[in-house]
């Protein structure tokens, strides 16, 4: 098995420093913890030197040691885990969760669509760290991270469900951070969208940013517009069925909500997706009967169809390739074989 994919929504930019510093064909020779120190911003040096005892810091593509002296040329690599100082621990709640893993060092768990990833506006309680503080409230708090995040390294939205992994130790959460960096995590969505691709593969890119008239939207921008960061997404249609398919999508790059945003540019919005324009008809009949089926579906999934479905890193501390794979929910399904039942009906007039 081969990990070469990345992340989608994740939170490493948001729980990881990176920084790639190339040292001056001029500099002079010293210790690289002293060099970092001048380079890098608000940070201190007994952190900086746990860092690299942690493996945070490589120098060529290579881990080192504290007393390593840098060279001209050198390029450094820093991935340090985000400190918190003036967060409030979440809540810990009784929420039940759906693991599929659990070690002593991390943990997959099968979020369910509704539920937050995290603690914001408006979201103090029920979401998954709030159980995940409940689940872990034997474990010691993470140092340097008062608001103990508990090592989540990637999120989902709320109305999206799937699979997600949570380090414990600080050591873990930067390993897997370096995964999500390196883009060798693999990650694998199953999404419901309206239409039928011209292609039965394809690969989508594209500059997604902040749409400035809905800043809770993400948005393709074309050459006129400024700013966006480079977007890449494979699909790979799996079942077709005239006014909608079921797709697998994979990213090369891992945007808020990339695949949602690249669909609905495609004209081909996932189904139940208010947000991106998915829970209006966007394909089929103008008759009467047709509309009222397309409703009864939204009404057995009344959220976006997207499924974080597989899931795969490897073990931080084993170093054994891990791969999941979560079925989808029962809403999906539901909302799936009503169209398949539709279409086969339809083909059976047809006869």
């Amino acid at each position: 098995m081969s990990f070469i994919d990345l992340e989608d929504e994740s939170l490493s930019e948001l729980l990881v420093d990176k920084h790639t510093i190339v040292v001056d064909p001029r500099q002079g020779s010293v210790r690289i913890d002293k060099f970092i120190l001048t380079k890098i911003e608000k940070i201190s040096r007994n952190r900086i030197q746990n860092g690299i005892k942690r493996g945070d810091v490589t120098v060529n593509g290579k881990i080192i040691k504290s007393n390593y002296m840098i060279r001209p040329n050198d390029k450094i690599e820093v991935i340090f885990k985000k400190e918190f100082e003036d967060s409030i621990p979440p809540i810990p709640q009784d929420i039940p969760l759906d693991i599929y893993y659990e070690d002593d060092y991390l943990l997959v768990v099968n979020k369910p669509a509704g539920m937050v990833v995290h603690p914001g506006v408006a979201n103090y309680s029920g979401t998954l760290v709030n159980a995940l503080a409940y689940h872990f409230k034997d474990l010691p708090v993470q140092d340097g991270d008062p608001e103990n995040r508990l090592g989540l390294v990637h999120r989902i939205d709320k109305d999206t469900s799937g699979l997600l992994v949570v380090g414990k130790t600080p050591e873990v959460l930067t390993h897997l951070a370096k995964q999500f960096f390196n883009h060798t995590t693999y990650r694998r969505y199953h999404a419901l969208i309206w239409g039928e691709p011209d292609e039965k593969s394809g690969r989508i890119e594209s500059r997604i940013g902040r749409n400035p008239k809905d800043r809770r939207k993400m948005m393709v921008y074309d050459d006129s517009m400024e700013g966006g960061k480079n977007s890449i997404t494979h699909y790979d249609v799996i079942e077709p069925m005239y006014y909608v398919s079921l797709i697998e999508c994979r990213l090369e790059t891992g945007r808020t909500h990339q695949i949602r945003a690249h669909m609905s540019n495609m004209g081909h919005p996932i189904f139940s997706d208010a947000r991106y324009g998915g829970d209006r008809i966007m394909k089929g009949t103008v008759f009467s009967k047709y509309k009222q089926f397309v409703f009864n579906c939204f009404k057995l999934m009344p959220r976006q169809a997207l499924h974080a479905r597989s899931l795969g890193f490897v073990h931080p501390i084993t170093k054994e390739e891990m791969l999941f794979h979560a079925e989808l929910p029962e809403d999906f399904v539901a909302a799936l074989e009503k169209w398949r039942g539709y279409v086969n009906n339809q083909k059976q007039k047809l006869l």
